[in-house]
């Protein structure tokens, strides 16, 4: 059965504060395998003059789908989370996520459709710092595959 549209423009609270690590931010990078000095090295990092280490750019899809699981277990929406993939995913940055950032996510259904009895559900998150700040927008796109005949 198709999503309901009445939920594009539905927005969440905003998640608890996540605290970013150095260390979490320098396991990131070793698993994509990105070795830019600037995501282990703090003096890297202050040499570009950022405060800390930054974190590679999609470093925030970890805090970004961890928020829109909201989204995903509403239960009045309906989606079968059994049958997500992910299918996309974009970031548009204000300043680049640092260590020591405590940040929080709030997430916007932005559209729904539905083909082939495959719903497509955007979702955007916007990340911002404890002060307030704006620090990111992360755009996915969830895909539930349709059910099969039986």
């Amino acid at each position: 059965m198709a999503l309901d549209q009445s939920f594009v423009g539905r927005t969440y609270p905003p998640t608890p504060a996540y605290e970013v690590g150095r260390e979490k931010i320098r396991e990131f990078a070793e698993a994509v395998g990105d070795a830019n000095p600037a995501y282990t090295d703090p003096e890297a990092a202050k040499a570009l003059g950022y405060p800390d280490v930054i974190a590679p750019p999609t470093f925030v899809f970890s805090i970004a789908y961890r928020a829109a699981g909201q989204v995903v277990a509403d239960p009045q929406l309906g989606l079968d989370f059994s049958r997500v993939v992910h299918g996309d995913q974009k970031f548009a940055y204000e300043r680049p996520v640092r260590a020591g950032d405590r940040l929080t996510v709030t997430s916007t259904i932005e559209a729904i459709k539905t083909m082939a009895g495959t719903d497509i559900l955007d979702v955007r998150g916007e990340v911002h710092d404890e002060s307030g700040e704006h620090v990111v927008t992360a755009w996915m796109k969830l895909v539930a595959r349709a059910a099969e005949e039986a």
